[in-house]
């Protein structure tokens, strides 16, 4: 059985590491782009996955909070670090989730129902190198 998109999108690189990518079924999207240990201006693959795990988990974190009736006053943040491996490199992804207004047992629900729920979450999940630690203040 073949699910029904609620959304698709499309992004290409013809340029490989310093170019850029953009959408290819829309024109929204267009990011100049660069190695993370390049002096060329330009967003690197590890500030894109930060920015996409942090948006997806807050956003999944914020409906949540929503469907309890809750403001919405979380904070996602993404630390990745790029490290050299055996075939290359790999990353090694930090998350810290701080949901201040509610109490540490509900914050810690709240998240747990966020992970299962959001798709790049979904993605990672089970990767020894992915961490996601609720917090009470970001460091």
């Amino acid at each position: 059985m073949t699910e029904q998109a609620l959304y698709h999108t499309e992004v290409e690189n013809t340029d490989g590491l310093i170019g850029h990518v953009k959408t290819i079924t829309s024109h929204d999207l267009d990011v100049v782009t660069s190695g993370p240990l390049s002096d060329q201006a330009g967003t690197n693959p590890e500030q894109l996955l930060a920015a996409s795990f942090s948006t997806c988990l807050n956003a999944t974190i914020e409906a949540e909070e929503k469907r309890r009736q809750l403001t919405h006053q979380s904070i996602v943040r993404v630390a990745i670090d790029m490290i050299r491996d055996t075939e290359g490199f790999q990353f090694i992804v930090h998350v810290q989730v701080k949901i201040p207004h509610v109490s540490a047992q509900e914050a810690e629900e709240i998240l747990s129902i966020a992970e299962r729920r959001c798709p790049v979450s979904k993605l990672l999940m089970g990767n020894d190198n992915v961490s996601i630690s609720l917090v009470d203040s970001l460091n």
